[in-house]
């Protein structure tokens, strides 16, 4: 443990199923809590994009107790949930959607399946080790020129489980700088907005990390490659 209460050991031993078993405890309390204004106004942001260009089926990666993909089936969305935790979905069957039990690196979804994708906050608990290789599961299961909402706590380089964390077992996380995680997402993507939104926390560096990626039509040249 280090001074600021991190406990930055080995994180990928053990480390889904403490997610897995920490979401599963709170899904009950995650689904009864209000979504603050400006995580409404992000996902509505994305949704009128997906209405503008005709996207209809979407897959929600850690899609929770189904709130958002409600929300979106609501307004003409073909939405498909994936999450760790059986509970949650079990609350999105409840809600009327097609969910699956899923890690993000491991999607269990042929090849070019959706016409994009959304992702809040699943990303935090994706080790750096990891990291591309999760991008790049999302990549193949969208169609050439699908767009896939990334969204993120960051603003620091940190991993681990930290001391003040009130979920039991404590979740893993991994925070990154802003250009930590474009150089990240550009391996895989094109970036089409990258903003963030400002978070009530006692360190001033966090912020919420949102960006809108889209899946290549054609992998980029070697001049891109080298330019970037």
């Amino acid at each position: 443990m280090d001074k600021l209460g991190w406990d930055r050991r080995e994180p990928c031993r053990g480390a889904r199923d403490r997610l897995r078993g920490a979401y599963h405890a709170m899904a009950e309390t995650r689904d009864r809590r209000t979504s603050s204004a400006w995580k409404a106004d992000v996902r509505e942001s994305f949704l009128s994009l997906l209405q503008r260009e005709g996207h209809v089926r979407l897959l929600e990666i850690g899609a929770g107790p189904g709130r958002n993909g409600a929300y979106s089936a609501e307004h003409g969305l073909d939405v498909v949930g994936a999450d760790l935790s059986q509970e949650m979905v079990r609350l999105c069957e409840m809600k009327g959607l097609e969910a699956h039990v899923m890690d993000v690196v491991d999607l269990r979804f042929p090849r070019e399946s959706f016409d994009a994708a959304y992702s809040f906050n699943v990303f935090l608990h994706v080790p750096e080790a990891e990291l591309l290789a999760a991008l790049r599961e999302v990549r193949r299961i969208l169609r050439p020129g699908g767009p896939f909402f990334l969204g993120l706590y960051g603003g620091f380089d940190r991993e681990g489980t930290h001391e003040e964390d009130t979920y039991t077992p404590k979740r893993f996380f991994s925070f990154r700088t802003d250009p930590r995680l474009l150089e990240a997402v550009r391996e895989i993507f094109d970036v089409v907005s990258f903003d963030h939104v400002a978070v009530e926390d006692p360190d001033p560096r966090l912020r919420f990390q949102s960006f809108i990626l889209r899946k290549r039509t054609a992998p980029r040249s070697r001049f891109c490659r080298e330019e970037r």
